[in-house]
């Protein structure tokens, strides 16, 4: 498994971040491996989507589960990423923090990828944070 990590102290309220990262349909704005998000049913907080992710314009199939206010949870369930995602808000200072988290493998053939693929990620979790802050501190 690939764990990563990044996070943000965004100068605004709780509930300001939260209306950016709850906004599923909007990912794809902010997280530039997320090319497309396409839902398939929503049920109560829990919504069920297919994204197309950069890496080989693949078709990955999530169950997000929104805990308002508190975390967005992704979980990988079919497609060459298997794991999660996860963004948590907590207050802190007269601000908020923002943090996201993996815990992902590649599936199949492409764990040879696994290199390569954790240095994007990496690379654009902490750049989809930088613009999630400043869009929210607008």
């Amino acid at each position: 498994m690939v764990e990563i990590s990044a996070s943000v102290t965004v100068n605004a309220p709780l509930e300001k971040v939260w209306n950016i990262v709850s906004d599923l349909d909007g990912e794809p704005k902010f997280w530039k491996g997320t090319k497309e998000v396409r839902n398939i049913s929503k049920e109560g907080n829990v919504v069920i989507r297919e994204i197309t992710i950069a890496f080989k314009d693949s078709k990955c199939m999530q169950t997000v589960t929104l805990y308002p206010k508190e975390k967005v949870h992704a979980t990988f369930t079919k497609g060459i990423l298997n794991g999660t995602k996860t963004l948590s808000l907590s207050p802190k200072d007269s601000g908020t923090l923002l943090e996201a988290t993996w815990d992902i493998k590649l599936s199949e053939m492409m764990g040879m990828f696994t290199g390569m693929v954790k240095k994007h990620i990496q690379s654009g979790t902490e750049q989809a944070l930088a613009s999630i802050k400043q869009e929210v501190e607008r």
